[in-house]
């Protein structure tokens, strides 16, 4: 059988780490034994990265057909450089892509390309915090989405750039060959898996995990390992060095939901989970941070009623 196919698609002046972190995940997964075969295309010769470095093992566009199997990543450039004279060049090779029901994915910036190719009208997306706002005055026909890693549309996906392009290379993996291959990737990598998808609903560690607010992902990651004991806004608070009113609007701002509401999703979840392995009541109520076994008891037949 051959290795499934992901084709980097490179701009002029592209940023190096939108398209390395990407690569280095679908690389990873090889070295993980899950191989892919990359291919580097580009509607320049010699395309330039937007630090100066230059590439040279890029293949012409027409070299390839891309097929419904196919990865597409398109990684992000630098907007003031981006010769829009040059639409022709591109434009029709990345609709044909599209059309062939192949996953089209854009990094940071190149959201832009895929909608001035016509691929996001009518769609959700996101790009880079920095330019969520131009993007949808540029193109109105588009719902630019703030605060997302990244942000899938059928078979098209955004992210908000530069080390997100990991965390939505990691879910084209996790897609493919499932979440724990995709953990197994990201621990190579030494990188942490942020996104929730379809399995993450599964995971105490990846629900309400979407955003990009570092200091609500410290104050997720600390309730995760405090399940045992009393967890206090003040407390959470401290840790961050903001003031609990700030950290309770962050919070649900982030996640969409409250903190009380996200601590008793994580020991609901965690206890179901417990509850499976044949420990008794006790104990596990007592890990998951409740007053008593009755107290689990009940819950646990409420959400069963």
């Amino acid at each position: 059988m051959k290795p499934n196919r992901v084709i980097f698609f490179i701009f002029n002046n592209v940023h190096l780490l939108d398209l390395a972190g990407a690569v280095t995940v679908f690389y990873e997964s090889g070295c993980c034994g899950k191989q892919y075969d990359m291919r580097y295309v580009s509607p320049y010769d010699n395309p330039e990265s937007s630090s100066g470095l230059g590439f040279t093992n890029v293949e012409p566009l027409s070299s390839i057909t891309v097929n419904q199997h196919d990865i597409v990543i398109v990684a992000g450039m630098e907007i003031e450089k981006w010769n829009r004279a040059d639409d022709h060049l591109w434009i029709p090779w990345l609709q044909s892509a599209a059309a062939t029901g192949a996953t089209i994915s854009s990094i940071c910036t190149a959201a832009f390309a895929l909608a001035a190719a016509g691929l996001l009208n009518g769609q959700n997306c996101t790009t880079h915090w920095a330019w969520t706002t131009a993007l949808q005055q540029r193109y109105p026909l588009i719902k630019v989405i703030e605060n997302k890693l990244f942000v899938q549309s059928g078979r098209i996906f955004t992210s908000a750039g530069i080390a997100t392009g990991i965390d939505l290379a990691l879910y084209l993996v996790e897609e493919q060959h499932g979440a724990a291959f995709a953990c197994l990737v990201a621990k190579d990598m030494v990188v942490y898996m942020r996104r929730d998808g379809m399995e993450a609903q599964n995971s105490i560690y990846l629900q309400n995990r979407q955003h990009i607010n570092h200091l609500i992902h410290q104050v997720q990651d600390y309730i995760t390992k405090q399940l045992h004991q009393k967890i206090t806004i003040g407390e959470l608070a401290e840790l961050v060095f903001i003031s609990p009113r700030s950290l309770t609007r962050l919070f649900k701002s982030a996640t969409g939901i409250t903190i009380g509401q996200y601590i008793q999703s994580l020991r609901m979840e965690k206890a179901k989970h417990l509850l499976k392995t044949g420990e008794k009541v006790a104990w596990i109520a007592k890990e998951c941070g409740y007053n008593s076994a009755s107290q689990l008891r009940k819950l646990t037949k409420e959400i069963k009623d």
